[in-house]
């Protein structure tokens, strides 16, 4: 990827206030590990044997586990299997696939630095489930869907595609938008191979037909261990932030006083809020709410500052109602082409749901999608009504409890 001079000004930015930072609190070093080629960006293509010329900078790991004859992955979006969904991060994504004769598949890569014994590193990636995946089974011969939910498996080994060590696996993934993923690492040992599989849910009988749809990579952080305490791979949260020791508040030793009752101050008039369809007695499963006063830099999914306020409400509604998965839809209106609209529309619905998600919510209660322009809600023949079309929506999934 070629980095514009803004991005390597952001960049070089960021680098040296984390080294101001850890070198004022006296933190040690921060390792970063690259994964190469993290958001699977290559030629869309059908993972078959002819012809196959690779996936850029993986390995496919059928050979190596002896699955002859089996196809390697796939390289969406373009309708393969029947699957249309669009990439969450850059053009193309990783499709793979667990079958009914005991094979699945796997893509592996060389590590420029290894993953320490005993450190601890995060990672988080985007996974989702294709509801199509249309293509013939291996022990009868006949065209059957392979949508059953299946698990990200990441291995760790000191030789391609060694699994050696499993690193983290994730619950099985059945959403059919993108979902961020998010696991810990605590190598036992030296690793400096990666790979990730698609693997069936256990403990299971037999072997079935399954798809899981991979994008989005981040490069493998390396943070500090929190005690003896073991981390685990999850995709329901995102390790807390702890404050230095310096920093943080020291118990009171002294007898707790009794306080002196003042009188209260009148109340102050609260502002009112933007987002009033956000009521949990009135909100039913498969409701869309469009999301009001977000906004964006034009044809880019950088959120701008004034649109904080509203996504805060969108946070704090899903901090007190746990029980509630939602959707964040990106849409937009007609005039670009459908790759173009496809892409702006879930990076936009990505950059609501990662702002989320840092705030605090629950991976597993978000997920993202880009509709593009296929689901106007206004007449795209006039500017008010291509404003009206180019938004973003919350899509309640689900209300447990």
């Amino acid at each position: 990827m070629v980095l514009s001079a803004n991005m390597k000004k952001h960049i070089i930015s960021l680098t040296f206030f984390c080294w101001l930072i850890s070198s004022h609190l006296g933190f040690g070093q921060i390792d970063t590990i690259f994964i190469k080629n993290p958001s699977f960006e290559d030629t869309p293509k059908r993972g078959t044997n002819e012809f196959w010329s690779g996936i850029k900078n993986w390995t496919d790991c059928a050979p190596i586990h002896g699955f002859r004859g089996e196809t390697p992955p796939d390289i969406h979006p373009n309708g393969w299997w029947e699957n249309d969904l669009p990439a969450s991060d850059g053009k193309t994504y990783l499709g793979m696939v667990t079958r009914d004769n005991d094979t699945y598949e796997s893509v592996s890569q060389r590590l420029d630095e290894e993953l320490k014994a005993g450190k601890c590193y995060s990672f988080i990636i985007n996974l989702a489930r294709a509801p199509r995946y249309i293509s013939l089974t291996r022990t009868t011969g006949v065209e059957a869907n392979y949508n059953t939910p299946v698990v990200l498996r990441i291995w760790g080994g000191s030789t391609l595609c060694q699994e050696m060590e499993l690193l983290g696996e994730s619950a099985p993934v059945s959403n059919s938008s993108w979902q961020i993923f998010n696991f810990d690492f605590k190598p036992k040992n030296n690793i400096r191979y990666i790979t990730f599989s698609a693997f069936y849910k256990t403990p299971t009988l037999f072997p079935y037909n399954g798809n899981l749809l991979i994008d989005g990579g981040s490069a493998i952080i390396q943070e500090a261990c929190p005690g003896e305490t073991p981390l685990l791979a999850s995709n329901s949260r995102i390790p807390e932030k702890k404050l230095p020791p310096h920093k943080q508040k020291k118990p009171s030793t002294s007898k707790p006083q009794q306080q002196e009752t003042k009188p209260k101050e009148p109340a102050t008039e609260r502002k009112p809020k933007i987002m009033t369809e956000l009521s949990r007695t009135d909100l039913k499963e498969g409701q869309t709410i469009e999301i009001k006063n977000l906004y964006f830099s034009e044809d880019s999914s950088s959120i701008s500052l004034n649109s904080f306020e509203v996504l805060d409400e969108v946070y704090n509604f899903l901090l007190y109602n746990k029980n509630i998965v939602i959707e964040i839809g990106g849409h937009t209106n007609n005039i670009p082409t459908h790759e173009y609209c496809d892409k702006l529309s879930t990076l936009r619905a990505k950059a609501v749901a990662e702002y989320l998600v840092r705030k605090g919510i629950a991976p597993d209660k978000i997920q993202f999608k880009g509709y593009g322009k296929r689901q106007p809600i206004a007449d795209n023949k006039t500017p008010t009504g291509r404003k009206r079309n180019q938004r973003v929506e919350i899509k309640i999934l689900s209300i447990k409890g």
